[in-house]
């Protein structure tokens, strides 16, 4: 089974085998074309959306099409070997694709030169940008632009403009360009938040250099967490998009920007009906901030956190599953000062209800550093306000554990593990300062996951000290327990279901 990937939408190698299979599948059995008189033809847009619902995007794209721009970013390369990679295009110049890709560009490794293995080569990448201000104020993805020497920007008109990089923040994945141009056409900026899942979109960007390209779906789902982009709450589109379409807008049927294009789901390169999109309103503080400071300040708490579900809400009395469980907190971090203890669970952050640990970090991270911010949690079955001064992420360490101990090894029927005391030396080697090593897991712990090598922290977030203290804790426990473990130097709450 191919791995699945999410996928930077910037020009990508796949695409030669997608075209030279297009090529051959759309060449059989191709049939007559279809004769459209001129009157129909006229028509025929909107009898289409009268008959089926589906809206008419012509106006929109006469409208804004002109402030979609496309963005070409020439890298220097070193060629560390004459062998090709298996990412790599064909390099025969009498293959047809090769002279395809030569002529429109945008692609990795057709740069001039005839140097050998370990020379320098230019190479070319495309994306796509729309300008926001008459002045020549241009947003884009940080990675369409990533270490480029040059970039170039060329609008519908075939003007050509040398752009300047104001800054770009990887993080987020937004770059600000500005180009020397007075009264260029714009963009209207739109509210994301007033957008609804179903909803029509659009997208306008460079799909593999086809500058102006077209594509419209609808919104399939809002403020979606990915792996590894923690501080952006991305529109999902089932919008074709594809590599070229980096940095591009997405439009609703208002014509105004609500989203960059970012990054795909993909299995192949190619589209495969997951986009995602920036939303404009979290876009637009970025470029503020470039423009002003020439960096990103984002607020940091100084916790680890996890999701939530039934079993573990049930132990700690809640309802139901909400919010963001804390499973470490750094010490001497924002959080640690405030008071914050492993086994909180965030419910609020300054009254704005948090609904999961995936929507927790772009809420801290759009705070202040040095400003105060109440936190809610629910601790010890009750909701408790805490104030935090808020960190600067750029300042964020490593957490590390910070848990006390004795007693003799012992097996617990019920939870179904056999446990000690850490001895001095692991104590020192894991930094802590208590805690039960899990010798042997099975029963309702092992189904739980709990495995041998773990060390037991806590039980539905009270320290546990002693081995006594564990058996007494899962002997009043009720039909479920939450374990907060310590496993390879990380941290997390385990849900066990004690039956």
């Amino acid at each position: 089974m191919k791995a699945r990937i999410l996928t930077r939408s910037a020009v990508a190698v796949a695409v030669a085998v997608a075209l030279s299979a297009g090529y051959v599948a759309g060449h059989n059995n191709v049939p007559a074309p279809q004769v459209i008189s001129p009157a129909a033809a006229a028509m025929m847009p909107a009898e289409a959306a009268a008959k089926t619902g589906i809206p008419d995007f012509s106006g929109l794209v006469e409208t804004y099409g002109p402030a979609v721009v496309n963005i070409s970013a020439k890298h220097v390369v070193k060629q560390t070997s004459s062998r090709r990679s298996q990412n790599q295009l064909p390099m025969d110049p009498d293959d047809p694709f090769y002279q395809f890709f030569k002529r429109f560009g945008g692609m990795p490794g057709f740069g001039g030169g005839d140097g050998g293995p370990g020379a320098d080569r230019p190479s070319e990448g495309l994306g796509s940008g729309f300008i926001v201000s008459g002045d020549g104020y241009i947003l884009t993805n940080a990675h369409v632009v990533d270490n480029a020497n040059v970039v170039t920007v060329k609008l519908t008109d075939k003007r050509e403009f040398r752009a300047k990089v104001i800054g770009a923040d990887k993080q987020s994945d937004v770059a600000v360009l500005k180009i020397d141009a007075k009264n260029l056409p714009t963009v209207k900026i739109g509210d994301p938040n007033g957008s609804k899942v179903g909803q029509w979109v659009v997208a306008i960007g460079s799909p593999y250099g086809f500058d102006n390209t077209v594509t419209s779906g609808i919104i399939s789902a809002k403020s979606r967490a990915l792996p590894n982009e923690n501080y952006t709450p991305f529109i999902q589109t089932d919008v074709p998009v594809n590599p070229g379409n980096s940095g591009g807008p997405l439009f609703n049927l208002q014509g105004e920007v609500i989203g960059i294009n970012s990054m795909i789901y993909s299995q192949t390169g190619g589209f495969q009906g997951l986009a995602f999109a920036i939303p404009i309103n979290e876009a637009i503080k970025v470029k503020d901030a470039l423009i002003k400071t020439g960096h990103v300040d984002r607020g940091r708490l100084g916790v680890t956190v996890q999701g939530m579900n039934q079993t573990l809400a049930n132990s700690f009395g809640m309802k139901s599953p909400q919010g963001a469980l804390v499973s470490s907190v750094e010490p001497g971090g924002p959080a640690a000062k405030a008071g914050l203890q492993p086994g909180d669970v965030i419910t609020a952050l300054n009254g704005v209800p948090v609904a999961d640990s995936t929507s927790l970090p772009s809420q801290v991270a759009g705070l202040s550093p040095g400003s105060s911010a109440k936190v809610t949690v629910w601790r010890d079955k009750s909701s408790n306000d805490l104030t935090v001064t808020i960190g600067a992420l750029k300042d964020a360490k490593t957490a590390s554990a910070n848990a006390g101990d004795d007693g003799a090894s012992a097996q617990d029927a019920r939870l179904g593990v056999a446990v000690r005391p850490l001895t001095p030396e692991e104590k020192q080697n894991d930094s802590l300062s208590r805690g039960l090593l899990v010798q042997q897991s099975n029963g309702a712990a092992a189904s739980a996951g709990i495995q041998a090598g773990d060390v037991i922290l806590a039980v539905n977030g009270q320290p546990v000290n002693s081995v006594q203290q564990l058996k007494s804790m899962v002997s009043h426990a009720g039909d479920s327990i939450a374990l907060l473990i310590q496993r390879d130097n990380a941290q997390i709450f385990v849900p066990v279901d004690l039956g």
